[in-house]
């Protein structure tokens, strides 16, 4: 493996920059290029054209469990939910938001989509 000090000690001379050039080149078209939309809840919200609501375990229900659930949600360019990572929450409401999410559907979007939902649960 070749060391920072190194290469910066060769690009000095003139015959190693086009080397050191082409070796940062390589370097840098392997790095993901991913174009990802941000989208705020609201827009997120209003493009849903298929949104069930996350159900209120019996087990929360019953333990009287209640808080928020943050979630940052993936949405493909077709409008599917890809991917769902929790930001926080309750261990109990967070799996039935997961699950429920996975059903939702939104108009696609101009490329992926990322934005963050938050649910609150409330025992009655």
């Amino acid at each position: 493996m070749i060391s920072i000090p190194s290469l910066v000690s060769a690009a000095r001379s003139r015959n190693a920059l086009p080397a050191l050039s082409l070796c940062l080149l390589f370097t840098l078209s392997s790095l993901p290029l991913r174009a990802e939309l941000r989208v705020s809840m609201a827009e997120a919200l209003k493009a849903a054209v298929k949104r069930p609501s996350p159900a209120y375990s019996p087990i929360a229900k019953q333990m009287r469990v209640a808080g928020d659930v943050e979630v940052e949600v993936s949405i493909s360019k077709a409008g599917d939910v890809d991917n769902v990572k929790v930001l926080s929450g309750n261990a109990l409401l967070t799996a039935p938001v997961v699950k429920t999410l996975k059903d939702w559907k939104f108009t696609p979007f101009s490329s992926e989509a990322i934005t963050q939902l938050k649910f609150t649960f409330k025992p009655e």
